[in-house]
């Protein structure tokens, strides 16, 4: 495992790579963590909804003026407090398998199954009606 971190982080952690600004908006595929050091909830999410994917976020705390705060300003599909954002998956959320996510706001957003690709296509018969 590689940890990636600002200054504050690395005097924890020495052997920690610096972390560079692209870190915060990486997606990595591999076992690398990159940490930033913040001051207050209002930071984090300031950090958050600068540098995050908009897909799933937490908050680990026993205050619960933060966690109010986190849920209110974050803006990301789902949101967890004091559990793991491993369960944003379309089978823990009772949709079956997931066919994909969506970071979009409308339609679906998160874990996406069938249900959620489905669009619509009315079909309306008439014989002359209008509307006045």
């Amino acid at each position: 495992m590689e940890l990636r971190g600002d200054e504050e982080f690395r005097k924890l952690d020495p052997e920690a790579v610096p972390a560079t600004e692209d870190d915060y908006y990486a997606e990595y595929l591999s076992l690398i963590l990159t940490v930033k050091t913040v001051g207050s909830v209002e930071e984090a999410v300031e950090h958050i909804n600068q540098y995050g994917s908009r897909h799933s976020d937490g908050i680990l705390s026993d205050i619960p003026a933060d966690i109010d705060y986190f849920f209110a300003n974050v803006d990301s599909s789902t949101l967890y407090a004091n559990a793991s954002t491993r369960f944003t998956d379309g089978g823990e959320f009772g949709m079956g398998a997931e066919i994909g996510i969506s970071t979009d706001k409308l339609h679906a957003r998160g874990p996406m199954g069938a249900d959620e690709l489905t669009s619509y296509k009315y079909l309306v018969r008439g014989s002359g009606q209008i509307r006045p």
